[in-house]
């Protein structure tokens, strides 16, 4: 077993202390590739499986930095501080394309960042949302 997955096993094993299931783990250490190890862990401390990801990369200048800084912590403020920078980012980003589909008049587009809205709101303001729909369209 390497050293990765050594790290993923002492995250299990710190929580769970005393009653850290050790046969179990290293087994799945052994037998599991990497990332499906990270994986399990993942699930095992989230209670949920991970989105799969990645690390995106790009260039900006240190004038721009105030700016991208100042919209991110403005999204966390009205998304909640529970939520990542990553999905904060693609909260902007989705408002930017909604608004700019609305000038150019492409229904398609406009409805998928709609959707993409809603997919993100909690059940009880999903509810909100399609009670105040009802409403605008009788």
């Amino acid at each position: 077993m390497g050293w990765t997955k050594g790290l993923e096993l002492a995250k299990v094993a710190r929580r769970d202390g005393q009653h850290f299931d050790c046969a179990t783990w290293l087994h799945k250490a052994r037998v599991l590739p990497k990332e499906d190890f990270r994986r399990a862990v993942e699930k095992e401390l989230m209670g949920k499986e991970e989105e799969p990801s990645e690390l995106v990369y790009f260039k900006v200048y240190n004038s721009q930095i105030t700016d991208i800084e100042q919209a991110i912590e403005t999204a966390v403020m009205m998304l909640g501080t529970d939520k990542s920078r990553g999905y904060c980012l693609e909260m902007i980003c989705a408002d930017f394309l909604a608004e700019a589909h609305l000038d150019t008049g492409n229904p398609e587009m406009l409805l998928n960042s709609i959707s993409r809205y809603y997919r993100f709101l909690p059940g009880e303001q999903q509810q909100i949302f399609l009670e105040n729909l009802r409403e605008k369209a009788s």
